[in-house]
């Protein structure tokens, strides 16, 4: 099947990936004391480095998993992107290693160099090879020759997808239907005839793989279809076009021997990646605890009696995970008095005082949202908590706002790093903020969860206009 091609695309592409970041870690050992200005100790032993770098090779294969649709399609600029992903997984694994053993005879210098060697590598790779790989691994004695039956506007659907996988070696030869489809949608695949014309289209034009592009309630006719295949060995597959009548995606779930539809991917359902992303909260928060909290603590508690004085923290009740409210902790960045805490803050808001204005647009009135993230209540990453009375109101705007609450509530989110933060002034910005939450909720990553995690730490000196 052509799912089994394309995995099989990424697989092979990984592995040669892998071995060139090892090989050159090898190459450029050799080269190293013939290089004027670099040399490394004739002693080192590079084969426990090969070893680490192939580690951080495959614990970034999840990135180029990721990529797999559009793989072919990366270009340059996806390249670097993929490249700086995986090389940050190489160079933790590398300096861990050096951190571990205490290696006296490893020049910083030297892996320094092969760290942006191997990014220019990876970047010329991925922008180049996979296409490379794909007509190599599929080429003309493996193409599959594919006739479609069904109408027109079905085949226009599947137009996109069509074009993007002629990589695995599909070529539309064809369409079959009892409607005569228009000039554009022949344009997609010539129209061949009556669907009554399948087993000889097959036998005429060499077909190996035949779509259905709609599910027919006669389900006679449907096995006709799949008798005639078979017998010509000939693949049979059915286009499942239940998402465009729901007009939303759906994922196909297998699960005691049932197959389901089910409306979005969960991958923190899994204990292995929920155990991951608690390590990583309890690795980032536990620090900031211990060191950084306490003399922020009492700075804002010095900008707090100069300017507004009363409470440290502002504590109220928040949203969390499966609509379990919680306490979520914030430096008071407002005057104590004349208050309503359920209106969202404004850009020119008169209830925040002039030096927690400030620590509002750094995101330092936050940090104590780590305790909380200690506690098990918050992640650093995912969905920012509103109001119980909020979460109310924002319901009623969009339909699928509570699936947020699938996850924790984050310090920060892939809504906030795209610029979705700040006051929700009308029912568009809150559904965009909305849907970049889903995506993360459906498309969590450990790799997503650290790229998020350091552009918000950028963000800290660097805040964008919708910060205040």
């Amino acid at each position: 099947m052509i799912a089994n091609r394309q995995r099989g695309l990424v697989n092979v592409y990984a592995f040669i990936a892998t071995m060139a970041a090892v090989g050159l870690l090898l190459v450029l050992g050799q080269l190293a004391n013939r290089i004027p200005g670099l040399s490394i100790d004739p002693s080192l032993n590079l084969l426990p480095y090969c070893m680490v770098v192939f580690a951080g090779m495959a614990m970034g294969f999840g990135e180029i998993r990721d990529c797999g649709y559009n793989l072919h399609l990366l270009g340059w600029f996806g390249g670097l992107s993929l490249a700086i992903k995986q090389v940050f997984y190489v160079s933790a694994c590398v300096f861990g290693l050096m951190f571990a053993i205490k290696d006296l005879a490893v020049s910083r210098l030297f892996f320094g160099i092969y760290l942006l060697l191997l990014t220019a590598l990876l970047t010329q790779m991925h922008a180049v090879w996979p296409a490379r790989l794909a007509r190599w691994l599929f080429g003309s004695s493996t193409h599959l020759p594919t006739l479609f039956i069904g109408s027109g506007p079905n085949l226009a659907d599947l137009d996109d997808w069509i074009d993007n996988r002629e990589h695995l070696g599909i070529r539309p030869m064809g369409l079959l239907s009892d409607e005569t489809p228009s000039r554009v949608e022949q344009v997609i695949a010539p129209y061949l005839g009556k669907t009554d014309q399948l087993r000889a289209t097959i036998q005429r034009l060499g077909i190996r793989q035949v779509v259905l592009l709609h599910w027919i309630a006669d389900t006679e006719r449907v096995e006709s279809f799949v008798e005639d295949c078979e017998a010509e060995g000939c693949r049979f597959m059915i286009h499942n076009s239940l998402q465009a009548r729901f007009a939303r995606p759906l994922v196909p779930v297998q699960e005691g021997g049932r197959h389901f539809m089910a409306l979005h991917e969960e991958p923190l359902e899994d204990p292995i990646n929920r155990t991951a992303k608690r390590l990583l909260d309890i690795a980032v928060s536990l620090p900031v605890v211990v060191f950084i909290l306490p003399p922020l603590c009492l700075l804002v508690w010095t900008l707090q009696r100069l300017q507004a004085p009363g409470p440290l923290f502002f504590v109220r009740p928040r949203g969390g995970q499966n609509r379990v409210e919680f306490n979520m902790l914030k430096f008071r960045s407002m005057y104590v008095s004349n208050r309503n805490i359920n209106q969202q803050a404004s850009a020119s808001d008169n209830r925040i005082y002039p030096l927690g204005r400030w620590l509002r647009k750094t995101s330092l009135d936050e940090f104590p949202q780590f305790v909380n993230v200690l506690r098990g209540e918050m992640s650093v990453v995912g969905p920012r908590p509103h109001l119980p009375q909020h979460d109310t109101e924002f319901s009623l705007v969009s339909n699928s706002y509570r699936l947020r609450t699938l996850v924790k509530p984050g310090i920060t989110g892939l809504a906030q790093v795209n610029g979705y933060r700040g006051e929700i002034t009308d029912p568009e910005k809150l559904h965009r903020r909305v849907h970049w939450d889903l995506v993360y909720v459906s498309n969590w990553t450990f790799g997503m969860d650290l790229h998020l995690i350091l552009k918000t730490f950028l963000q800290v000196f660097s805040p964008p206009a919708t910060a205040y």
